[in-house]
């Protein structure tokens, strides 16, 4: 996994540097964007092995559990850089703050939602519709320099949007396969 994850890391570092010159490989905040990443993927291969281990692999099982771990990952950072994920969002929406903790707590349910056999197809489905909504709070952030652990300006800019628009189209990706399919 650890050579996976290394060899995938490698891999974006090389083509943003040989084909876009982009600086943010080597700043915190692209660790920051990688650490959901390499959660879900994580879990996923873990509870695989477990699965399989147990002699009952489960591919479906593995996934669902692996985004809902990645949630609750993701969750504890709108608790933790509410200010900076505040930033995120433009001047003109009231109650940031408020918006950052209650996407928060979205994001908890969602992940109990994918463990829940019975919820899971429609956790799934609400889940892409919150990931397609956000993602202009991440262009905008990128757009606006916004750092949102050390919540100011020093953010990696537009070069951000690199990785994390196809991150995201991942994430819709994976929910679809492995909650509503």
């Amino acid at each position: 996994m650890f050579y996976y994850v290394t060899g995938y890391i490698a891999a974006i570092k090389l083509c943003c540097v040989a084909h876009c010159n982009c600086r943010f490989i080597v700043q915190q905040n692209f660790v920051f964007v990688m650490k959901p990443l390499i959660v879900l993927i994580s879990t996923f291969l873990l509870c695989l092995a477990a699965t399989y281990i147990i002699g009952q692999p489960d591919v479906n099982v593995s996934g669902r559990a692996a985004m809902s771990l990645m949630l609750a990952f993701t969750a504890i950072g709108h608790f933790k850089f509410t200010n900076g994920m505040a930033m995120m969002l433009p001047s003109a929406i009231p109650a940031k703050k408020q918006i950052v903790l209650a996407t928060g707590v979205i994001e908890i349910l969602a992940a109990i939602g994918l463990l829940v056999l019975s919820t899971v197809k429609i956790t799934g489905i609400l889940l892409i519709a919150f990931f397609v909504l956000i993602l202009p709070a991440n262009i905008y952030a990128a757009l606006k320099n916004i750092n949102l652990e050390k919540a100011d300006n020093s953010g990696n800019g537009i070069n951000y949007l690199w990785f994390r628009i196809p991150e995201q189209v991942f994430f819709i990706a994976w929910v679809y396969f492995f909650a509503i399919r």
